[in-house]
């Protein structure tokens, strides 16, 4: 078990958890009911209420959730919601549009999906490279659309929006996976946010969505019923069997976040640990490059390359393979790519 703790996961997905959480998990998996669940079972349903009643005030001092908001945990990851959103939201308006600001992977395929469903206008030139957000003046928001959406940070890209777009008073959408909780957030800024909890706050399985309660009601005929929010909020997120063990694992993080000083000490402690990567590289003649303009770098993830600006392949395995020796896992970039970057995974539980 020791050598395991030791173990620095450097991960562009899922982060390392608190040993604390690790600690208490060994305890807590024994539970009765936890992993064997028997759920609708009067008695499993019973318990589980109580965890979501309980997570939920938690979920909203954390982040200082308005009144006017619900807060649900619902399955299928952010992937998911790049179909959730548009199928709840797209239909606010009669012309079925929706604005997209596309920095990365992960807000290119929400797009593309959304395209499923209606009208999609990305707001600015398509980008070369992923490498910066565009200028918020350059935007070209249509009136038309029925929200506007954005991906706070792109874990494959390292890019990091540092500021809340100010859409005019349209419906903003945010896909805050892989920064949520790293830092305060004005949530009355937003009709929906939404987080996959292995991002930051958990494991695997459970997704966060926090959606205005005036937006509730206005999904497409042909949203599936567990995908619809109205549906999800009004039965307090067990529509469907919900997975028991993610939203367990996610309950102690949170916890961990709450008393360790909130999002406001993540934060501190985010910008610290990527401070000391970016000085690394900054400082190091051009050995290490970081491709993302300064201005908008990632406090959670940090893509660089050895040797050059496209990396030199003899010194990047090396690197890994020192790396691996040392027991750092997972600095190898993401798989999707054409370019692979190395990636270091800085989310608040992790360790540097």
């Amino acid at each position: 078990m020791d050598s395991l703790m030791q173990v620095v996961n450097f991960g562009p997905g899922p982060a390392k958890l608190p040993r604390s959480v690790l600690l208490e998990l060994c305890a807590g998996v024994l539970s009765p009911g936890l992993l064997d669940n028997l759920f609708p079972s009067c008695e499993i349903a019973q318990k589980l209420g109580s965890s979501f009643h309980g997570l939920v005030p938690l979920e909203q001092a954390l982040l200082a959730v308005p009144d006017n908001y619900k807060v649900i945990f619902v399955q299928g990851g952010g992937c998911g919601q790049f179909s959730a959103v548009p199928l709840n939201l797209i239909g606010l308006k009669a012309g079925r549009c929706a604005d997209y600001v596309v920095t990365g992977s992960w807000s290119a395929k929400a797009a593309e999906e959304a395209k499923k469903f209606g009208t999609v206008n990305i707001v600015h030139p398509k980008l070369g490279s992923y490498t910066k957000i565009p200028d918020p003046s350059t935007w070209n928001l249509s009136p038309d659309a029925s929200y506007v959406y954005y991906c706070a940070n792109e874990t494959v890209h390292g890019v990091e929006f540092d500021f809340i777009p100010d859409v005019k008073g349209a419906v903003l959408v945010c896909d805050m996976s892989s920064n949520f909780l790293s830092k305060p957030v004005d949530v009355s800024k937003f009709g929906v946010i939404f987080a996959g909890a292995q991002k930051n706050v958990g494991a695997a399985g459970v997704t966060v969505v926090i959606v205005r309660d005036d937006l509730l009601g206005f999904a497409l005929r042909e949203c599936p019923s567990v995908l619809d929010y109205k549906v999800q909020a009004g039965n307090n997120s067990l529509y469907n069997t919900p997975p028991c063990f993610s939203i367990y694992v996610m309950g102690l993080v949170l916890e961990w976040i709450k008393n360790n000083g909130g999002a406001a000490a993540m934060e501190k402690l985010s910008s610290t640990k990527s401070r000391m990567i970016y000085d690394i590289i900054d400082n190091s003649q051009g050995f290490y490059v970081c491709p993302v303009e300064p201005q908008n770098r990632s406090k959670m993830n940090i893509p660089f390359r050895i040797g050059n600006s496209k990396g030199d392949d003899a010194l990047e395995k090396r690197f890994l393979d020192k790396a691996l020796e040392l027991h750092m896992i997972s600095l190898k970039g993401h798989s999707t790519e054409v370019t692979l970057l190395s990636l270091v995974r800085l989310a608040p539980p992790c360790s540097v």
